[in-house]
């Protein structure tokens, strides 16, 4: 099944305008993230159509627990013990690099896959893009005729039964389901093969400056990194993910390079607005986006959930100085005041990070990391590469000689 899930990943007809795989978006040769520098992708039938959200990397998956909202488990990968949701006021506790247990009390909402935890399963995940007229741009029914002319036909069958033969809804779950085992079995999927997993093991050493941000990514009073991405190995003996799998209202500038986000009333505010009514219901959550993990970050253009940044000096100093020099990455309104957090509705602001570290430098204080410090922290994040990333012509499909770049010139 991984195996057809492979010819299927490379596979560009299944899209509507058969120039687009989901190794278009999740270039192999680049730790399966997006490649180029722009915020988000241009899909649908015609190429010109802009995602709504920048492309998240496929690494590192499969150890993510489906969405709940519940306790704070901290360095664990199973899913809490899911309760109330709050309508109004939940109020945010601190969390430290060197305590994350101490929110273990505090309601949050974690897991899931997507910006917004939206799906649990690599196969939903799959079926996402695919569907999505501003991305792949396919139909169920182009999807099954093509699977009915695939050179791969006669093993997705074989493997269906005799359900698939009739039923065309079954054949392509089986398909999405297919996608989702090649992401699991595929070991170039999870590696941990960065040198700090070499570090880890004993086997490498951090240079001096990789070493003082490995120390300040874990200190609580500087880049206090590690209370959201965790870096330690888990209970379970198993190597850390650097995400906790949580939701954070960081206060994002606006990308106005996003057409949409030209409409004054279209608001993306992420995690609430995955479920139904959720700008009621979930209101404690809007604006929070997926903690992602930062394995193999430093190969990466393109930083939060709209794109907004596109170097990782970009988004270090936007932490250290967001609410010191707001100047730098909001525009001023027609009042002269600068529109700080202009991407999420005043209403729902409460929800923004402003009491963790290095969000919790107020005016006229130092910020909580010098540029040195930063470019210190940027170092011990380049450890974090994965160092056998498949080459495009390595994993070129040998059924339909297909291979990762996706989009024909």
């Amino acid at each position: 099944m991984a195996q057809i899930g492979r010819m299927l990943f490379y596979d560009r007809t299944l899209s509507g305008s058969g120039k687009l795989s989901c190794a278009s978006c999740h270039d192999p040769a680049n730790h399966y993230g997006p490649t180029g520098n722009t915020s988000v992708f241009e899909g649908g039938a015609g190429l010109h159509q802009q995602g709504r959200r920048a492309i998240p990397t496929l690494t590192y998956l499969e150890r993510m627990p489906p969405f709940s909202i519940g306790p704070d488990l901290g360095n664990d990968d199973v899913a809490p013990r899911v309760i109330a949701v709050p309508n109004t006021g939940n109020q945010r506790s601190s969390k430290s690099a060197t305590d994350t247990a101490s929110s273990a009390a505090h309601i949050v909402p974690q897991g899931g896959l997507f910006w917004d935890g939206r799906v649990d399963t690599l196969q939903q995940q799959a079926g996402g893009p695919l569907f999505d007229p501003d991305e792949m741009a396919s139909t169920p029914e182009h999807v099954t005729a093509r699977l009915n002319m695939s050179p791969y036909r006669a093993a997705l069958l074989a493997l269906a039964g005799a359900r698939g033969e009739k039923d065309p809804a079954f054949l392509r779950e089986e398909a999405l389901f297919a996608i989702g085992r090649y992401e699991l079995e595929d070991p170039h999927f999870h590696e941990y093969s960065s040198r700090f997993d070499a570090w880890l093991e004993g086997k490498s050493r951090f240079t001096p400056l990789e070493r003082d941000g490995y120390l300040l990514f874990n200190d609580p009073q500087k880049g206090n990194c590690a209370a959201c991405h965790l870096d330690h190995i888990t209970r379970d003996g198993l190597p850390p993910l650097f995400t906790d799998h949580q939701y954070e209202a960081l206060g994002a500038p606006r990308n106005m390079a996003i057409s949409r986000n030209t409409v004054a009333r279209y608001d993306d505010l992420g995690v609430c607005d995955s479920q139904p009514d959720g700008r009621k219901a979930f209101a404690a959550y809007c604006g929070m986006f997926m903690t992602p993990t930062l394995r193999n970050v430093a190969t990466r253009h393109v930083f939060f959930h709209n794109g907004v940044f596109h170097t990782l000096k970009a988004v270090l100093d936007f932490y250290a100085v967001r609410n010191l020099q707001p100047e730098k990455f909001y525009p001023r309104g027609t009042d002269g005041k600068i529109n700080i957090y202009n991407d999420i509705p005043e209403k729902y602001r409460s929800n923004i990070d402003t009491i963790d570290a290095p969000f919790d430098r107020r005016s006229g204080e130092a910020p909580a990391l010098t540029e040195n410090e930063r470019q210190a922290i940027i170092a011990f994040l380049e450890t974090l590469t994965d160092m056998d990333a498949p080459s495009v012509a390595h994993v070129a499909d040998t059924v339909t000689g297909q291979v990762g770049r996706g989009q024909d010139e």
